[in-house]
């Protein structure tokens, strides 16, 4: 939980609810969540995995799962959160730092 703590900085309006990170908007609902690489014959650290799930919303407010969904595992904590708010701008349409989406 650690990476998405840090991250929570970056994406000011984002809701931490201690096991993710979420935005939600009118037409979207984003998640990220935090995986741990459980390989343990590696002996150097690798960074976590930060999995982003998009769901999009419908006319009625529920949320259709799966719409997008992809992992990201960058050391660099800042480009970290630049891919993975270029890759939600690209799919919703909208600035996670700005809109909330």
């Amino acid at each position: 939980m650690e990476t998405l703590k840090l991250l929570r900085d970056y994406f000011p309006m984002a809701v931490f609810t201690g096991g993710c990170l979420v935005f939600i908007s009118e037409d979207w609902r984003v998640e990220l969540t935090e995986h741990k690489n459980k390989d343990f014959s590696k002996t150097d650290a690798e960074p976590s995995i930060i999995r982003v799930k998009i769901s999009k919303r419908t006319l009625d407010g529920d949320v259709v799962t799966g719409h997008y969904h992809e992992d990201f595992q960058l050391e660099s904590l800042g480009e970290l959160a630049e891919q993975i708010e270029k890759y939600v701008q690209l799919a919703v349409g909208a600035n996670l730092r700005e809109s909330g989406s």
